[in-house]
């Protein structure tokens, strides 16, 4: 057993450390330049930026994805639990509690919801009732869902396939969980409901979460950390609430200025940008 003291400490113990990391597409274009970051055990972990920063390359990278799009890393390392784990093949890292929710939602079409639930249980090997505990358990999170468990999923909302896809991969009872733009083509209400799932399994189960999104008001109300990716880099990172009170993030990513409400291409200010990047 751990002692209080020990107790309260371990939410801050990094799961994962991704150390200066550069990816490369095609032996030519170079993608990530010297990315770090590290998710503290039991936290969520927010990777903010805008539409080619190279937030989705980052989780692609950590979950061993990038050869099937002739990407990889050619500098830097990543570590996971404190073992190097970049050379492995995507299956082991799933097998080590890594797994990642594609962008897109990508749910079997042809499967019923139910179906494609039980297929992220694939590389259990606890049983059939442990399977079923954890299904309930599923449902319990994701209600909608068990309304649904028997519709077909090519024929569900895309609210409702991001759901799926979530809860297929708790299935596979994952310690990190990789989830890359839960808010893409969802209303604000289905966005607000997806965030608040993720922080309920996030303080009901442990599971750790690293998230991609471009949404950054809704990402920094919810995560714990942040991260904001420009080009390929890390421009700035700090505790959740710290960002959303920096004037810059307040002017870049959430719209707000000194004089009030701005348009994202009235603030776009080449000298404060060039600052970052500095």
């Amino acid at each position: 057993m751990l002692d209080a003291t020990q107790q309260a400490e371990q939410p801050s113990e990094p799961l994962l450390e991704v150390n200066n990391i550069e990816v490369i597409y095609n032996h030519v274009i170079l993608v990530l330049k010297g990315v770090s970051l590290s998710v503290p055990r039991g936290g969520i972990t927010a990777l903010l930026g805008g539409n080619g920063a190279g937030k989705t390359t980052t989780l692609k990278a950590i979950s061993n994805l990038l050869a099937s799009e002739r990407g990889a890393v050619t500098k830097g390392s990543i570590r996971y639990r404190g073992q190097r784990v970049q050379d492995l093949d995507p299956a082991e890292l799933v097998r080590r509690g890594v797994i990642q929710v594609m962008e897109g939602r990508h749910c079997f079409e042809h499967l019923t919801v139910e179906e494609n639930l039980l297929t992220g249980a694939y590389t259990r090997t606890d049983g059939a009732a442990a399977i079923r505990r954890d299904l309930d358990m599923v449902y319990g999170y994701f209600p909608r869902l068990a309304e649904r468990r028997k519709s077909q999923a090519g024929y569900t909302s895309g609210g409702e396939q991001q759901m799926c896809a979530m809860g297929r991969a708790l299935m596979s009872r994952p310690e990190t969980i990789l989830l890359d733009e839960p808010s893409m083509g969802l209303a604000p209400q289905l966005v607000e409901q997806i965030f608040a799932i993720v922080r309920a399994v996030n303080e009901g189960e442990g599971v750790t979460f690293l998230l991609a999104e471009q949404n950054t008001n809704v990402a920094l109300r919810f995560a714990h950390y942040g991260y904001i990716l420009e080009s390929g880099r890390v421009v700035m990172d700090g505790p959740a609430d710290a960002l959303r009170e920096n004037p810059d993030v307040k002017e870049f990513y959430l719209g707000v200025g000194d004089q009030g409400r701005k348009s994202f291409r009235d603030v776009r200010s080449y000298r404060r940008r060039k600052r970052w990047l500095a």
